[in-house]
């Protein structure tokens, strides 16, 4: 299996690229055991341009926006799954965060193919975006109680919001947190737990939160995101 790469990009057009996305792009660009995924080919051949990055390699790039990602999505996945990997670019920000990706990073998840990111600054964005959950809207309930009862009571609430939620929390309540939710009425949404997010340490982890409490099992105290799938009843995939 390969790998897919987020690589966020800068907001403002003339600011530079962050410098480890800076030196993968400068890696991969005419590698052929890489894919280079863009939004739209204007804009990512002028700004590829901009950061001195070798022009032979825009031939190579692949589309994947709201008009194609579905063929796009198809043909990349089997791709990193010969053992291929990607890099998805987006026009500008995060990629696959309120943005195209999403589905992709999603298929990715349920095959098996390992997704990170290039450093980015912001642990909630990212880890909804690296969960490949729907977030049109989401609800970041932040850090909950630090008591047991006090904490059952706030997940007893989160269940009645039907978007995705994010929560956070301090390492040490990390299984704590887990054994809660595993026995709240959350026990049924699909879960992700991102890890060391941006650290050489990062794990991303998905399934029930029962699931997770056995894949996390040898984890101890990680600095850590949650992100809690939206009812999936009515809604988009």
């Amino acid at each position: 299996m390969g790998s897919l790469v987020l690589v966020p990009t800068p907001i403002h057009d003339p600011l530079p690229l962050e410098p480890e996305a800076l030196a993968l792009l400068q890696k991969i660009a005419l590698d052929p055991d890489w894919t280079i995924l863009v939004e739209e080919l204007k804009v990512a051949r002028t700004r590829w341009l901009r950061w001195g990055l070798p022009r032979e390699a825009i031939a190579r790039f692949v589309t994947l926006n709201e008009h194609d990602q579905a063929d796009s999505t198809k043909r990349v996945l089997e791709f990193l799954k010969k053992g291929g990997s990607a890099v998805l670019i987006s026009d500008c920000g995060l990629p696959a965060f309120c943005d195209p990706g999403r589905i992709l990073i999603d298929a990715c998840h349920q095959a098996g193919v390992r997704v990170t990111s290039t450093p980015f600054p912001n642990s909630i964005a990212l880890a909804v975006a690296l969960s490949g959950f729907p977030h049109e809207q989401f609800f970041f309930a932040g850090f909950l109680p630090a008591d047991s009862a006090g904490r059952k009571l706030a997940l007893d609430r989160l269940a009645r919001i039907e978007e995705t939620l994010v929560v956070m929390d301090t390492p040490y309540r990390f299984r704590a947190l887990l054994e809660d939710i595993a026995k709240s009425k959350l026990q049924n949404r699909p879960a992700f737990i991102a890890t060391g997010l941006n650290s050489p340490s990062e794990r991303l982890f998905r399934g029930s939160p029962a699931d997770l409490l056995a894949k996390t099992g040898e984890v101890e105290k990680p600095e850590f995101v949650m992100v809690l799938r939206a009812h999936q009843t009515g809604r988009r995939n």
